[in-house]
Parts: C-alpha cells; structure tokens; sequence
C-alpha cells in the first residue's frame, strides 16, 4: 500500500520558547497508560523542548522523569521565591484537587490550568472543581459547551514525527508474529462504551471475505468488564475464528508506533467518546481510518478524505466499509495519503502546543484566585 514519502514526515516547529520566569508543572496522577496519558505524553514532549517541564505523578514515555507531590510543592514554594510564574496544568479531578490543596489551601499563588475533552455534563463536584481553575481548555466546541468560562478551544494533537509511515507496510507488517498479510486493529479499553463488540461483530463477517487479514483488539479488560470480554472470545471461537481474531492484550506504549504503521486500517467504534487519539495516531502513520460518529472522528476524517465515517454504530456498516477499502487499493493509497496529510495539517502537535502556550500566557491578566476564595 502506497505511504507519503520519507520527505514528507519531517515538519520544523514554529513555536517560540516560554519566558525564563516560568515555572510549568504538569501532573500525570494515574497509574495506568490511558487515553488521557497519551494525551499528555504527546505535549509534554513538545513542551520540554521550549522550555523547563516537570512531571509530578506517574512517568509517561519520553517525558521527564517525575517527581513526587511532595517534591512539585517544595519546587514551587522555591520557584515562587525566585520570581518565577508557576503553572500547574492539570487534566483529571484528582490532579485538580492537588492543585487547589497548592493554591488555596497552602495559598501559593500559582495558577492552574485543567484541560478537558468530556462530552457531557460532569456531576457537582467536578464542576465545583472546574470552576476553581484558572484557565480551562477546551479540546472542541463540543466540549466547552459543558465548561464555564472557557480560555480557548485547543485540539489535541499527534506526534507526527513519532507516528509515521512505513516505507514499507507490507515488510513492516511481517515484522509483527500475527498472521497474514495485512492487519486491522482497534485499539482502547475492551468495553461496551468503546464498542469492542461492534468490532468483533464486523470482523467476523468480514474476514471469511479478505483470507490475507488479521485482526487485533487491543487493549485489556478491567475486571468488571471481563465477563464480555469472556463473551466476545465465545463468539469468535464459535466463529471459528481464534486464529485470526485475536486479542492482543496491552502494547507497551513505545512500541505502538511501529505497530501502528504496520496496519492496512484502524477502526475506531466507539459509542461514546470525548476526544480519541489513536484515530490521528494512525492517519499520521498514513493509516487509513473506519469509525463512528462520535467524539471528533468526524472532523478528522473531513468529506471521508482519511477514512470513512459510518452513520450508525453498526458491525455490517463498519464490515461494509472495511472491506471496500481494504479491496480496492487505489482508493486505499489515496486515502492513507490524505490521512496522513489531514493529520499534519490540521492536528499536529505544534498547534495544540501553541495554543496551550497563548493560554499560559495569559494568566496573568487574570486576578489571583488566591485572593478571592469562595
């Protein structure tokens, strides 16, 4: 399958480095590599190299190594009596309690900034939470239509010299220990939200149709879930199936871009989802994408130019589209070629940085919410 040129993948960055007098601290307080994980991850490494970042939590890959909550208000305790701005940007209501505890209850007059990519209304306390912070990112206009006050709309963004294409697919493909000549995946949580049953519904009408394919799930099931995971592996065994669909369980995450590139397509069915990575992850690999109409699909695939976007959450309809691409070669070529330039063009990490960067600078046009406490 055709893939954009080596020459192609590389883009320099615009962005402009952070004043001296500012302190970023940014928190990863989950123990587990999730969505919002790699999310971060992909920003932070930007981040660190337009200016000084410490992690505080969790370590992510290529990012600082972390220290604890601890050490992150003794840092900034100090860099606060040195002059600096200290930011703490956080993403999770853990992470937003931590830094409330920081500003208003040791009354460091740091500033904090959440980012959130909820579609939907957050329950009482998280609203409180959120309406404590002072600047909020929103990762679509869908999002801030659930948040108060908001400093801008910033889309998430992918590492697109991280996530490239293959030279060659095929070869790159034969590297993995799977099956077959080409492979489909879905990747995330195995749970009905993330519609890993749509899934398998779908390869188990399409691949009796397309011999050469292998597909992969993965991703794990926590323990409430694992009872319908237990069910989708009965249906595919039943299928007859087992050795072609197959679970493949967690990827450690520095290994997914190879993986990622070696994939013939990506399909993303969830029934709810607030943003979703993997989607930009595989078109910036020149991945071609299959998904439903929800969180942000629909802007990243544009007039079906990266992919196609199915009406309903439907395994015949994600079968259908699946199979048309994956049969008809040109059409593929073209659409991994778009894919991959719908990615750099509109979501590359450089844009979502800027834009955080405009927010960060900004704060301090505010007032001090350390001296309005409610």
């Amino acid at each position: 399958m055709f893939r954009p040129p080596v020459s192609s993948r590389r883009r320099t960055s615009s962005l402009h480095i952070m004043p001296n007098d500012f302190e970023l601290i940014v928190t990863n307080m989950h123990r587990n590599f999730t969505g919002v994980s790699a999310t971060v991850s992909a920003v932070v490494r930007k981040q660190a190299t337009l200016s000084k970042v410490q992690m505080v939590g969790q370590s992510l890959p290529g990012c600082p190594r972390p220290i604890t909550y601890r050490e992150a208000v003794k840092l900034t305790r100090q860099r606060l009596s040195d002059g600096a701005r200290v930011i703490w940007h956080v993403r999770r209501n853990n992470e937003m309690r931590a830094a409330l505890w920081v500003r208003d209850g040791l009354r460091l007059p740091i500033r904090i900034v959440f980012t959130s990519a909820a579609q939907r209304r957050h329950s009482p306390f998280p609203r409180w939470l959120i309406s404590r912070m002072d600047g909020i990112i929103a990762t679509t206009q869908a999002a801030a239509s659930f948040l108060p006050k908001v400093s801008a709309t910033v889309h998430h963004g992918v590492d697109a010299e991280l996530f490239h294409p293959a030279d060659d697919p095929a070869a790159e493909w034969q590297k993995n220990s799977w099956p077959g000549g080409m492979g489909v995946a879905t990747i995330g949580r195995i749970r009905p939200e993330k519609g890993t049953d749509l899934f398998v519904d779908a390869m188990i009408e399409l691949l009796p149709d397309i011999p050469d394919a292998t597909a992969l799930i993965i991703g794990k099931a926590k323990r409430e879930h694992r009872a319908f995971e237990a069910d989708l592996r009965a249906r595919v065994a039943t299928a007859g199936l087992s050795e072609r669909i197959i679970f493949v369980g967690e990827i450690a995450s520095e290994e997914m871009p190879a993986l990622v590139r070696s994939l013939s397509l990506l399909v993303a069915a969830p029934r709810y989802e607030g943003y979703g990575l993997t989607p930009l992850e595989a078109m910036a690999s020149g991945v071609p994408i299959v998904a439903t109409n929800t969180g942000f699909f629909s802007s990243f695939i544009g007039d079906n130019e990266a992919g196609t976007l199915v009406a309903q959450p439907d395994p015949a309809e994600i079968a259908s589209a699946s199979q048309t691409l994956l049969q008809n070669p040109l059409e593929q070529a073209l659409k991994s070629s778009s894919a991959r330039n719908r990615a750099i063009s509109n979501f590359g990490i450089d844009k979502e940085v800027a834009g955080i960067q405009q927010v960060y600078e900004a704060l301090w046009d505010e007032p001090d919410k350390t001296t309005a406490l409610t």
